[in-house]
């Protein structure tokens, strides 16, 4: 077994020592105890030191209390956790960098701590629980209130010192174990789990509904007792710090910068017969969509399956929208764009229309903007996201906007009012008419009601706020001019 100290290691890596991590080629539990042990004689031996320095002990034979003892080292005392947001080194625009509330990763009393298998592209449990990105699916989980994480030789010294785990470990002696221990079949992240699981005398966890399956069912098969998380697995994911909620004032930043994109091109065309041409060439959805992305590239996010949808296409919400754009008719533009410094998303929509609208085309516009303005005007804390919905049907069927299905689609007002949004794009809480979700301060949510009438065309307005006692703070912002004659 080659054991490295931490010291060392910390020294030819230019880390400080409290944050090396012990690094086995061989890892078992009698190395983790007997590191623990060691940790705890250093303890012991400074604590004797500091009372003789202190003048010994008490005339009860006890150590005088030392009120600096949690100011020292708050993390080893059960204070309040200091943490950061360590994504990418780039700050958000106005300088902050982007830190979360204290993390507690325990959802509830006797809640087994969590595990993942996950890369961080895809899961924002497991970008939000290390605050690194990790493009490939790597171990995390947690112990005693420690965060721990298993990686490749190729991310470990990155993730080490950027990452807001405790501990780093070593993929590749893990991997070597387990295909001594099971000569008979590839082993992968299920056998590595259950050796960590061993050493660590941790069998109980709490998984996230998105959980590998074929993970899972190894896991299960390997004896250890798997929780699946009853909804979010870090509930402290609904709230959101001033820091966070910048990220995605900054997201929806990048988000306004691509509608002025989509914007000029589309005042700048010219209504050529049914179609409209910008630059001698019909103009597209692509191409509104490529400027769009182009412009929140260039501000620093990436705008993934941005939505242009004009006409009859705007009248599915998701639909992502292609083809010739054409005069008179009204184009929803959907910009959810992820900011590359910090992983959190901006989501913002528009209406537009080039040409002269209808009085229908008008109504339907009208009508979504003040259903918007009577959702703002319900969002504060403590509120049921069913009643702020409730306002928004409210304000349609008042003005004879009723929602029908048919067996051809749905028309009217079909969708949820809001959702949360952060490092993810749909999260919690839910604003819609099926589900109770009591809105919590600090909380990020989206208001986007919209109409949908095959004929006449689809609009959506959405803008993001965070949730106060009082009225709501913004966090998105771009003007509500929508005709461009």
């Amino acid at each position: 077994m080659i054991v490295f100290d931490a010291a060392t290691v910390a020294g030819a890596a230019g880390w400080s020592t409290p944050h090396a991590v012990r690094v086995s080629a061989t890892p078992s539990a009698a190395a983790a105890d007997t590191c623990e042990s060691s940790r705890r004689t250093r303890r012991k031996h400074d604590n004797a030191r500091s009372d003789r320095k202190h003048g010994g002990e008490t005339k009860t034979g006890r150590r005088k209390p030392r009120r600096h003892d949690n100011a020292r080292n708050p993390r080893r005392h059960g204070g309040k956790r200091k943490t950061r947001f360590a994504f990418f080194n780039p700050p958000v625009a106005n300088g902050a960098s982007v830190s979360t509330q204290p993390l507690s990763f325990v959802p509830g009393k006797n809640v087994p701590p969590p595990l993942l298998y996950a890369d961080t592209e895809r899961s924002a449990d497991a970008l939000y629980f290390g605050r690194v990105n990790v493009p490939d699916a790597f171990i995390a989980f947690g112990r005693r209130g420690r965060k721990y994480a298993v990686v490749s030789a190729l991310e470990f010294g990155r993730v080490r010192k950027m990452s807001d785990f405790d501990v780093v470990l070593p993929l590749e002696p893990y991997l070597k174990r387990a295909k001594e221990l099971w000569p008979q079949r590839k082993p992968g992240a299920a056998e590595v789990i259950h050796l960590l699981a061993k050493e660590y005398h941790q069998s109980r966890f709490t998984v996230p509904e998105d959980f590998p399956a074929a993970v899972y069912e190894k896991l299960f098969e390997l004896g250890l007792d798997l929780t699946v998380a009853d909804g979010a697995l870090f509930p402290g994911r609904e709230t959101k710090t001033p820091a966070e909620a910048a990220a995605i004032r900054e997201g929806n930043r990048c988000s306004a910068l691509g509608f002025a994109a989509a914007e000029r091109i589309l005042r700048a065309s010219r209504i050529g017969g049914r179609n409209l041409v910008s630059r001698g060439r019909v103009l597209t959805s692509e191409i509104l969509k490529f400027a769009i992305e182009v412009a929140c590239l260039e501000a620093g996010a990436v705008s993934a399956n941005t939505i242009v949808a004009g006409g009859d296409q705007a009248c599915d919400p998701h639909e992502r929208g292609s083809g010739p754009l054409r005069p008179h008719e009204l184009v929803i533009v959907d910009i959810f764009p992820r900011v590359g410094a910090s992983g959190y998303h901006g989501d913002m929509t528009r209406t537009f229309l080039r040409g002269r609208a209808s009085d229908a085309q008008r109504a339907i516009v009208d009508a979504v903007r003040a259903a918007q303005l009577a959702a703002l005007k319900a969002i504060r804390a403590g509120a049921n996201g069913r009643d702020v919905h409730g306002k928004v049907v409210d304000v349609f069927t008042a003005r004879g906007h009723v929602t029908k299905h048919t067996p051809r689609g749905s028309v009217g007002f079909f969708h949820g009012t809001g959702h949360g949004l952060g490092l993810a794009v749909h999260e919690p809480p839910r604003m819609n008419g099926t589900v109770d979700h009591i809105l919590r301060k600090n909380s990020v949510v989206t208001v986007e009601p919209g109409l949908y009438y095959p004929g006449v065309g689809g609009c959506r307005i959405e803008d993001v706020v965070q949730v106060t006692a009082a009225a709501p703070r913004m966090l998105s912002r771009y003007h509500y001019n929508w005709e461009f004659r």
